[in-house]
């Protein structure tokens, strides 16, 4: 080790920039990997779980790091670029022995970090662990550290383990990353998190992840709570999920749903998975013909809007929750950008481009959107009423093969 601390808190290195010799970064961190021994002597770390493009979890061992610092990590040498997988004698610190219940002195505390130190070789070990008590609402003051050699129960199975610690771990990390992470852990410690995490948090999460992710986890929560945290998804989402149910289950969450959540992915449910009217979401941007540039610039700059939905406004009749009165046609943002704020949008709208027909298949509904160019367009009924809109995001969700999530990708091994 040519620099950095003489004390690593492996919770803080979830997330940061990993770089090779030549300055590139490769990817972040996502977990420290260290091997337990069976008596008290320290545990060795073994290296790191380091995320690569496209999600790729890929091991880089610690006597090939160089530096930690408090934004990055640095290594020399070549990152073997197999996917790792976890050995039975290996243990994820961030991902198993955060939350777990440890005695200290006889005492039950949670640990809620591990701090890795360097040995006078290029090897590290678990040296201390960041500890507060069982039970108790974290306080200032409450936290401690103890040397690994005054803890006990690490080695032992938990039945029920907390993922407070891990989650806070993670906190910065954007929807689909976790999600990344979660996928890779065990079903028990996915349930755990599952349980942690707030309903939105969650949502989020669950839209990224592989169906049979979503399914496991969603039956593994009480309905109440999988009902609220199917309201708190994008309905398109709930409704492909949902879809992956048997119907008994599924007709039980639409009833706790509240109505007006349930309605539209009620409605979703009702067409073919590979068609427009399955693709489509029933919550795009729209606005009456009397809305001024000004109102439909401050819809897009939702923060929480995703981007294929923020490119353009729907024009429609009242009323314009979905489904609409009568579609009159498309703004783009960038003719947004060109015209006076009091412009009204019902002067400016695209009449030329055809909308979608709810019974389109996907591969119409892709080339309609290559054609013109488009990153989201109209579905609307016969009866000229808008019924939603397909992204592009959720086209190439079903373009690309089942696993395209996982990474899996054969870019060789190091020789």
């Amino acid at each position: 080790m040519s620099s950095g601390p003489s004390r690593v808190f492996v919770a803080r290195l979830a997330g940061i920039a990993v770089f090779d010799p030549a300055g590139e970064q490769v990817g972040r961190v996502r977990d420290v990997v260290v091997a337990l021994r069976s008596d008290q002597r320290r545990p060795r770390v073994l290296g790191l779980v380091v995320d690569v493009p496209p999600r790729r979890p890929v091991f880089l061992p610690i006597t090939r790091v160089t530096t930690i610092d408090a934004d990055a990590v640095i290594f020399n040498g070549r990152l073997n670029m197999r996917r790792f997988s976890q050995r039975a004698a290996e243990t994820l610190a961030i991902a198993e022995m955060l939350d777990r219940k440890v005695k200290v002195g006889g005492e039950d505390f949670i640990a809620i970090d591990v701090a890795m130190e360097p040995l006078r070789t290029r090897d590290w070990e678990i040296a201390r662990v960041a500890v507060r008590r069982n039970g108790k609402l974290r306080r200032r003051g409450e936290t401690i550290v103890v040397e690994w050699e005054s803890i006990t129960g690490f080695g032992v199975a938990e039945e029920q383990q907390g993922a407070a610690s891990l989650i806070a771990a993670f906190e910065r990390m954007k929807p689909a990353d976790l999600a990344n992470v979660i996928h890779e852990l065990t079903p028990k410690r996915r349930g755990e998190v599952a349980a942690a995490l707030d309903d939105e948090r969650l949502a989020d999460i669950l839209e990224e992840l592989p169906e049979d992710d979503q399914v496991e986890i969603l039956s593994k929560l009480h309905m109440d709570r999988a009902a609220d945290v199917l309201e708190a998804m994008g309905p398109d989402d709930a409704a492909d999920l949902l879809g992956e149910l048997p119907v008994d289950q599924r007709e039980q969450l639409l009833r706790l749903m509240e109505p007006d959540e349930a309605e539209p992915v009620r409605r979703l449910l009702s067409y073919a998975d590979n068609t427009a009217g399955g693709l489509m979401t029933t919550e795009p941007v729209i606005l009456p013909p009397d809305s001024t540039v000004a109102e439909a610039l401050a819809q897009i700059r939702n923060p929480d809007l995703n981007p294929a939905l923020a490119a353009q406004v729907y024009v429609c009749r009242p009323p314009t929750e979905t489904p609409t009165g009568r579609y009159l046609g498309t703004v783009h943002f960038q003719r947004l950008l060109r015209d006076p704020p009091s412009t009204l949008v019902g002067g400016i709208v695209d009449r030329a481009l055809s909308p979608l027909r709810p019974t389109m298949s996907l591969e119409t509904v892709a080339g309609h959107l290559a054609i013109y160019n488009l990153v989201s367009a109209a579905v609307v009924d016969e009866d000229g009423r808008m019924l939603g809109a397909v992204t592009i995001d959720d086209v190439l969700d079903h373009l690309l093969p089942e696993d395209w999530r996982e990474g899996v990708m054969d870019t060789g091994d190091e020789p």
